[in-house]
C-alpha cells in the first residue's frame, strides 16, 4: 500500500505538459527538471539560443526548447499560436536586478525590468491562457521585496507588488483556471551573477546565517513550490511565500 501511494504521488504530473518561460536557468530550469522527473513533458523558453540549447542538452529526451523575446508582444503571440495545448504555464523570466538608489537609477533600465518581469508575465497570461487545458494553472514569480523592501529596491519592490496584484486579478478573470504566484526570498541563482563572485558568496553566507532555516534558498527549493501549485487543485489568486523565514526576522 505504501509503495502504491508513493508511486501515485510521484506520477502526479505524468502525461502533463508544462511550459516554462525562463525555464533555461535558475528556478525555471530546476522546475523543468523536477517536472520531467515526475513524468511531465516540458517546454523551456528563453530569449537566448545558447541557453535553450544548453538546457535541452541537460533535460530528458523529448523536451522542447524555443527562443522567444518575452518582452516582444508579437513574438509571444506567435509562440502561443504555434505551441498547442498544455497544462501548466510557469513564468520565471527575468534579468539580473541591480540594487540602486532612486536618485541614480536610469529610467530606461527601470522600464526594461518592468517590460520583461511584469508585462512579459501579463502577455504570457493573455496569450497563453487560451491554450491551457481544463484543470490547468498559471504560476507567476514574485519576491519578498514587495512586502519588505530594502533601500535601493524601489524597482524590484514595485514589480513584485504588481505581480501579486496581477495574480489576484487573473484568478478572477480566468476562472476556473487557477492562477497563483510564489514570493521568494534570497535564492542562489544566476540572477546574482553580475555581482563579483567573492561578494556574491559573502552575501549568501552572511544573509543565510540571519534566516530561520540557516541558509539561503536553492533552485531545488523553488522547484518544490512550483510543483506543489501544479499538483494541488484548490488554490487560486494566492501568493505563497518561500523565503526561509526572512519575512519574520
Amino acid at each position: 500500500m505504501v509503495k502504491t501511494e508513493q508511486s501515485e504521488r510521484s506520477s502526479t504530473l505524468r502525461g502533463k505538459r508544462v511550459v516554462l518561460l525562463g525555464g533555461t536557468s535558475g528556478f525555471g530550469f530546476a522546475t523543468a527538471e523536477a517536472a520531467a522527473r515526475e513524468g511531465a513533458s516540458v517546454v523551456v523558453v528563453s530569449s537566448r539560443k545558447e541557453r535553450v540549447d544548453n538546457a535541452i542538452s541537460r533535460l530528458p529526451q523529448g523536451a522542447e526548447g524555443h527562443v522567444v523575446d518575452l518582452s516582444n508582444e508579437e513574438m509571444v503571440r506567435a509562440f502561443f499560436s504555434q505551441i498547442g495545448e498544455f497544462d501548466h504555464l510557469v513564468f520565471t523570466a527575468g534579468e539580473s536586478l541591480h540594487i540602486e538608489n532612486l536618485s541614480t537609477i536610469d529610467m530606461e533600465t527601470a522600464r526594461r525590468f518592468f517590460n520583461l518581469r511584469y508585462w512579459g508575465a501579463f502577455m504570457a497570461a493573455k496569450y497563453g491562457s487560451k491554450n491551457l487545458r481544463e484543470g490547468g494553472s498559471i504560476i507567476l514569480t514574485s519576491g519578498v521585496a514587495g512586502a519588505r523592501p530594502q533601500k535601493g529596491w524601489a524597482v524590484a519592490a514595485s514589480i513584485c507588488s504588481a505581480i501579486e496584484a496581477l495574480t489576484r486579478a487573473l484568478a478572477v478573470e480566468l476562472s476556473p483556471l487557477r492562477v497563483n504566484a510564489i514570493s521568494f526570498g534570497l535564492m542562489r541563482t544566476e540572477m546574482w551573477n553580475d555581482m563579483p563572485e567573492e561578494n556574491r558568496i559573502d552575501m549568501y553566507e552572511t544573509f543565510g546565517k540571519t534566516l530561520l532555516v540557516g541558509r539561503v534558498g536553492e533552485p531545488e527549493d523553488a522547484a518544490e513550490a512550483f510543483l506543489y501549485l501544479m499538483r494541488e487543485k484548490f488554490s487560486t489568486g494566492q501568493t505563497i511565500v518561500v523565503d526561509g523565514g526572512s519575512s519574520l526576522v
